[in-house]
């Protein structure tokens, strides 16, 4: 066999080894890229994403799009050219495998962790909505959850309204703490709690939980520290003065919550928030209205600049790092609140942007 021939084979089968061990080698890594985008204010597989009953609301225009990061499942094993692949792509991030998922976590547990954070923002956007508009948001002391195996288990139940403690009214969740150390372990300790389905039922015809109301007595145990303990954790739900549902299938985590409540305020407003302009963003939100960071932002510009998008959102704590590599094309505007928002969205509105609170890549 010629010399020239012999080492083009050799070549050619090592290429194919090395091509077979990517293929074959399995790397601790996970694969970010820009995943959907969608407009708050506007349908999403034939469904309103806000439909809000029992208000009135107002026609909007424009686009208020969430965006998100498509990422592989905690499951799935990433080979080495994969690896290199994704590396090599401007619009992809490869990053270590725990840094997505902790150790151990399963498919199903990331799922539900996803979806508690996801409930839970559209909880919060819901109040920071109507806190914006200054409108009232009653608040009770519930059964948040209960721990299994202690005292309470069978007893008391996730969702349960908690009116007192011992005869003694229950304003805020701290009470039921203060108010079961009171006791000795072993002592028993009266709750007074309208359960959680006749609850349910009564908020969903818009009245405050105020009728069935039990006494259910519940013993004690010794805690850690020699406090007494009954087992359960307590917690705040929101009483909203008419109905907001958001609707939104195949969504986990907390960071459409900013847009979620914009959306709502738009719907709210007599006064179109967006002006007709592609608006985009993403942020955590909490009940007072504070923007919180979140995770990808570089894909999620990406993905709103692909769909359209002039301005993009951005909190605070994100946008050193949006600001590195900002899709051309498109604006990131710097939120540390929803009022921050608010008032950004009235200047892209009118056309006055120039003083707009920018990112930049030192802050």
């Amino acid at each position: 066999m010629p010399r020239r021939t012999a080492t083009l084979l050799a070549s050619t089968l090592m290429l194919i080894a090395l091509l077979c061990a990517g293929v074959l080698i399995p790397v601790p890594y996970a694969e970010m890229s820009p995943g959907p985008t969608v407009n708050t204010l506007g349908d999403h597989e034939g469904q309103p994403v806000l439909r809000i009953s029992g208000r009135k609301t107002y026609p909007t225009t424009g686009h208020l799009n969430m965006t998100t990061v498509r990422v592989t499942g905690p499951d799935y094993s990433m080979n080495l050219l994969e690896a290199v692949y994704g590396w090599l792509d401007p619009d992809s991030a490869v990053v270590p495998h725990k840094t997505l998922y902790p150790e151990g976590q399963t498919a199903e547990q990331a799922d539900q962790e996803n979806a508690e954070e996801f409930s839970q923002s559209q909880e919060s956007a819901k109040v920071a909505a109507l806190n914006q508009l200054h409108i009232p948001v009653a608040t009770q002391t519930v059964v948040a959850s209960v721990l299994k195996g202690k005292p309470a288990d069978g007893l008391l139940h996730a969702g349960d309204v908690i009116k007192a403690v011992d005869d003694t009214p229950v304003k805020a969740k701290d009470d039921v703490t203060k108010l079961v150390t009171r006791h000795k372990p072993g002592e028993k300790v009266v709750f007074t709690v309208i359960p959680a389905k006749t609850a349910a039922a009564d908020e969903k015809k818009g009245q405050r939980p105020e009728s069935g109301r039990k006494n259910i007595t519940v013993p004690t145990v010794k805690a850690d520290g020699g406090r007494a303990l009954v087992g359960i954790q307590a917690g705040v739900d929101h009483i909203f003065p008419f109905s907001i549902d958001v609707k939104l299938a195949d969504v986990g985590g907390p960071s459409a919550g900013l847009m979620f409540a914009l959306g709502i305020v738009d719907k709210l407003s007599s006064q179109s928030l967006t002006g007709g302009k592609f608006i985009a963003g993403t942020g955590t939100i909490d009940d007072q209205g504070k923007v919180g960071p979140i995770g990808g932002i570089s894909m999620k510009t990406v993905g709103a600049r692909a769909k359209g998008a002039e301005y993009f959102l951005t909190p605070k704590d994100n946008c050193a790092s949006a600001a590195k590599d900002t899709p051309e094309g498109l604006t990131l505007v710097k939120v540390d609140t929803i009022g921050d928002a608010v008032q950004a969205l009235k200047k892209i509105s009118s056309g006055h942007t120039a003083g707009l609170p920018s990112c930049s890549t030192s802050r």
